[in-house]
């Protein structure tokens, strides 16, 4: 079974997450990317406390793709050092985990 991943990136307004999450399922990087509602980030940056709202981005992708959504985050994003966090999938249901697989699998030469 290939190991299943979440990724875990931000973005600052709805158009750029609903980018980047169409460029990932698209180019079979990803099998499903959620968009969620924005939210309130709060960190220090250079010094400063900042505020802003955000759009959490979870990427279910494979450990195999993985060097790839990463450099599309990294491409694509608007940030400087943006936020790109994976997790590794411990289990889940087979049939899903097989489907990410499937999709992130397909488009790999």
């Amino acid at each position: 079974m290939t190991q299943a991943l979440v990724v875990l990136t931000t973005l600052p307004e709805y158009a750029s997450a609903l980018k980047l999450a169409e460029d990932l399922a698209g180019a079979g990087l990803a099998a499903c990317v959620n968009i969620l509602a924005p939210m309130t980030s709060v960190y220090e940056w250079e010094g400063k406390l900042e505020k802003g709202q955000e759009h959490q981005l979870v990427i279910k992708t494979s450990i195999a793709r993985y060097p790839e959504v990463e450099a599309r985050i990294r491409r694509d994003h608007p940030y400087e050092l943006p936020e790109i966090i994976a997790l590794p999938v411990a289990t889940g249901l087979g049939a899903y985990l097989d489907w990410i697989a499937t999709q992130t699998l397909k488009s790999i030469s």
